[in-house]
């Protein structure tokens, strides 16, 4: 969505509710930033602000602003809801590595499904995409989200800069690969299916020095199965 040029994008601005003003835990590989809205209205202002001057799109994290965000029907409304999911055993893996403190609510495909089942209830239209078909049909999928959200088709998003966003800079230790990399990495059907076996046996280990693990993941997982029962097909 950076690498498309005509929207002007923030990676997790909600994160500073969270994690600084409300101070849920300490979050590793996380340097906050000085004079960084921290307050969650203080950050809804300044994204429709930024709104009034073009097209804004960022990234977040459900479980940050749930349940406000719901009962903040204004901007809620206002908002074109996207949802990417990756499969819990891929996703808790990834986290745990980073964070072996990582809680149940972090892995948030449970605050995922109940914002998306608010956002039905009231009568909008969230997209749910996989991260798995993504990376199989990487053209395929991102053309059929722009075309149901009203972007037009650009190639120029598919290759990444040289220049890390700024404002990665602060969790710079969540993003080493794909800082590394100059695109999305294609993976068929069959790699992909021994890359998630792997996957699992690798966090089957774990979770013999990390018993809740097993928990997280099977609390996860239906709703993983419910919001990829709504993903877009292509």
């Amino acid at each position: 969505m950076r690498e498309r040029g005509d929207l002007w994008c923030a990676h997790e601005p909600f994160l500073y509710d969270y994690y600084v003003h409300r101070q849920v835990r300490d979050l590793p590989h996380f340097d906050a930033q000085p004079g960084q809205p921290t307050e969650y209205a203080e950050i809804r202002d300044g994204l429709i602000a930024q709104a009034e001057r073009g097209p804004v799109f960022f990234k977040d994290m459900a479980f940050y602003v749930m349940p406000r965000i719901v009962r903040d029907t204004e901007f809620l409304e206002r908002l074109t809801h996207i949802f990417l999911i990756r499969n819990p055993v891929a996703a808790l893996l990834s986290y745990h590595k980073l964070d072996p403190g990582v809680t149940l609510e972090e892995v948030g495909i449970e605050a995922q499904w109940n914002l998306y089942d608010a956002l039905t209830t009231v009568g909008l239209d969230p997209v749910v995409i996989e991260a798995e078909a993504v990376q199989r049909d990487t053209r395929g999928v991102m053309s059929a989200l722009w075309d149901r959200i009203g972007l037009p088709y650009t190639d120029r998003a598919f290759e990444w800069q040289d220049e890390t966003p700024a404002d990665w800079e602060q969790v710079g230790g969540w993003h080493g690969t794909v800082c590394a990399s100059s695109g999305i990495k294609a993976m068929n059907a069959q790699q992909a299916k021994g890359d998630l076996m792997r996957k699992s046996a690798e966090l089957d280990a774990r979770a013999i020095e990390a018993p809740q693990l097993s928990h997280i993941l099977a609390h996860h997982r239906v709703y993983y199965e419910r919001l990829r029962d709504k993903a877009l097909s292509v």
